[in-house]
C-alpha cells in the first residue's frame, strides 16, 4: 500500500484544530474542569487552621470540581496582608472580614451583596437575630455571614471562691469587685481579678465602667442617648474611680501589663479566680483545669441593672473580583451551615451563629456555654451595643485608652482629667 505523505497528516491536524466540533469539546472540559477558589483566613492559628483544612477536605470531597486554596497569613499580619491583596485586585474568591475590616472593605467596593445569596439559602431564616444584625454592619446590607461570635461572660474559679468560704456568685459589678478585694491577701500570691492591662483593654474595663450608665446608646457605647459623652455621666466618673480602685486593691502590680496570655495563666494557677474573657478561652481552661474547679456565669451587672456587652465576630465574604462568586457562594454556605458550624464552634470555642444549634445542641445550652445563651436571651438585661467601627478614631483608640488609664491606674492622671481627655479625643 502506498504510503500517505506526513503533509497531509499536518494538514489534517491543522483542520481538526479548527474545527467547531474540536474547538466544542475543549470549551466543554475547560468549563467542567477543576474550579479553584482562593480562601484568604485572617484569625489565623495552628489548631484553626487545621479546623479550616478539615472542613475543606469535606467539602472537596462531595465537590469534586472544586478545589480550594486555602491561603493563611500569620495572625498580626492578616489583616493588612487581605487589605493589600484586595486593594490590588489578586484574584480572591472567599475572604474571613471582621468587625473592624468590614466597614472599609465596603468603602473600597470590595465585597460582594450576599442580599439574594441569603434569600435563596435553605438556612438562612435560622441565623440568630445577631447574627444578621452583624451580617448588616455595613448599609444595613449583608457583605459577609458571621461565623461565630465573641461576647464577654466572667470566668469562676470556684474551688478557690470556696477555700475561702464564698459560696455565692456575683450578680453585680459592684458585688464582684467586693469579693475580689476580700480573697486578696488571703495566701501568698492570692489576688482577686484577672486585670487586662493591654491589647485593646477597652474592651473589658469600658463595658464594666459604663454599665453603672442607665442609658447608653446600643450604636455608640461612648455616647448616651440624648447624645452625651457617656464618661461625663456621675455614675460613669464613680465607675471609673472604682476600677482604679480595683486595680490597686485586687490585682497583682504587673498586672497593668497583662494582656490575654497572661490573664488566662493567672485565672488557670489561681491567682486570679475572676476573668472577664470570650468563650474562645473555654477550650484553653478545660484543658488546664477540672470542670469543678471553674464555671462561666453571666456577666455581672452594673449599677443600671444591666450589662452591656459589645459582641465581636468574623465572618465570610465574596470579593467583588471573584470571577466564582456562585462557586464561592456555594463553599461560604457550607461552611456556615448550622452543623459544619456547630462542630468548628465546639472545637474553636466561640459562638455559633444559627438558633437551631442552641435548641438542639446540648453542649451551647448547658453547662458553661448556658451563661452566653441567658446574656443573648435576655435583652432587658444583657444590652448588646456597637463600638464607632465606622469612626476615623476608631483605629487608635485602643493605643489612645490604653496609655490614660495606665496613666490613671499608675496616680500619674486624675480621673477627670482622664476623662477629658477621652471627650476631647470622640468630640
Amino acid at each position: 500500500m502506498k504510503m500517505r505523505s506526513p503533509f497531509w497528516f499536518m494538514i489534517a491536524a491543522v483542520l481538526l484544530l479548527l474545527s467547531p466540533a474540536f474547538a466544542a469539546g475543549t470549551k466543554e472540559e475547560a468549563t467542567t474542569g477543576p474550579v479553584t477558589l482562593t480562601f484568604v483566613e485572617t484569625m489565623t492559628s495552628p489548631s484553626r487552621t487545621e479546623q479550616i483544612q478539615a472542613l475543606i477536605a469535606k467539602y472537596e470531597a462531595q465537590n469534586p470540581n472544586v478545589k480550594i486554596n486555602l491561603v493563611s497569613p500569620p495572625y498580626e499580619q492578616a489583616d493588612n496582608k487581605l487589605t493589600l491583596m484586595l486593594n490590588s485586585n489578586q484574584p480572591l474568591d472567599v475572604v474571613e472580614v471582621r468587625d473592624h475590616t468590614v466597614k472599609q472593605f465596603v468603602n473600597n467596593n470590595k465585597l460582594v451583596d450576599l442580599t439574594n445569596y441569603l434569600n435563596s439559602w435553605s438556612e438562612g431564616n435560622d441565623l440568630l437575630p445577631l447574627t444578621m444584625t452583624a451580617a448588616k454592619t455595613v448599609n444595613d446590607t449583608p457583605y459577609l455571614i458571621p461565623q461565630f461570635f465573641f461576647v464577654k461572660g466572667l470566668f469562676v474559679r470556684t474551688d478557690i471562691l470556696a477555700k475561702y468560704g464564698i459560696t455565692k456568685m456575683p450578680k453585680t459589678i459592684a458585688e464582684m469587685y467586693e469579693m475580689a478585694k476580700t480573697i486578696t491577701g488571703k495566701a501568698p500570691n492570692q489576688y482577686g481579678f484577672g486585670f487586662r492591662g493591654k491589647g485593646s483593654a477597652f474592651k473589658i474595663s469600658d463595658i464594666m465602667i459604663l454599665s453603672d450608665v442607665a442609658n447608653i446608646s446600643k450604636d455608640n457605647i461612648y455616647f448616651t442617648d440624648d447624645g452625651n459623652f457617656a464618661f461625663n455621666d456621675p455614675a460613669a466618673k464613680k465607675a471609673v474611680q472604682a476600677y482604679v480602685d480595683l486595680y490597686k486593691q485586687a490585682v497583682p502590680s504587673d498586672g497593668i501589663n497583662w494582656g490575654f496570655n497572661e490573664q488566662v495563666n493567672a485565672f488557670i494557677s489561681g491567682t486570679t479566680p475572676f476573668l472577664v474573657q470570650d468563650p474562645d478561652t473555654v477550650s484553653m481552661v478545660a484543658q488546664a483545669l477540672d470542670p469543678s474547679q471553674y464555671t462561666v456565669i453571666p456577666m455581672p451587672v452594673g449599677a443600671s441593672g444591666k450589662m452591656y456587652l459589645d459582641y465581636g465576630f468574623a465572618g465570610l465574604g465574596i470579593p467583588t473580583t471573584s470571577k466564582h462568586q456562585d462557586e464561592a457562594w456555594d463553599f461560604i454556605s457550607f461552611m456556615v451551615n448550622a452543623q459544619n458550624n456547630a462542630e468548628f464552634c465546639r472545637t474553636y470555642g466561640p459562638l455559633p451563629v444559627h438558633t437551631s444549634t442552641y435548641a438542639n445542641d446540648p453542649y451551647f445550652s448547658s453547662g458553661v456555654y448556658k451563661s452566653w445563651e441567658t446574656e443573648m436571651s435576655d435583652p432587658s438585661t444583657y444590652v448588646f451595643v456597637k463600638y464607632p467601627l465606622d469612626s476615623p478614631k476608631y483605629p487608635a483608640w485602643a493605643q489612645v485608652q490604653e496609655q490614660t488609664m495606665q496613666s490613671l491606674l499608675l496616680g500619674t492622671t486624675t480621673v477627670d482629667q482622664a476623662i477629658k481627655s477621652w471627650e476631647t479625643y470622640w468630640k
